[in-house]
């Protein structure tokens, strides 16, 4: 039997590992967006405080909205692996 057989039959045995996997894999993904933008909101801070004031403001909006979007999109992810994980228990 082929490795990759192998595996999705034991897969298809296991429905709450995977779906553990995936919810594994949308928690990771979710809190490094959340880690990253942190991050990313602190560098631009920094950045935007030598700019003159006329440009720190356009540029503090933009950033603004796109932290907004990032938070959002993490936050979606962390959710969705809660209730998958939930989901998993089921099973």
């Amino acid at each position: 039997m082929f490795p990759l057989q192998a595996a999705w039959l034991y897969y298809l045995e296991n429905p709450a590992l995977v779906l553990n996997a995936l919810a594994l894999f949308f928690a990771v993904n979710g809190s490094w967006l959340w880690i990253a933008t942190q991050l990313r909101s602190s560098l631009g801070r920094q950045r935007l405080a030598t700019l003159p004031p006329s440009e720190s403001d356009l540029g503090q909006n933009r950033d603004q909205r796109v932290n907004r979007l990032f938070y959002s999109v993490g936050g979606l992810c962390l959710g969705l692996a809660t209730l998958l994980t939930l989901t998993s228990t089921q099973f």
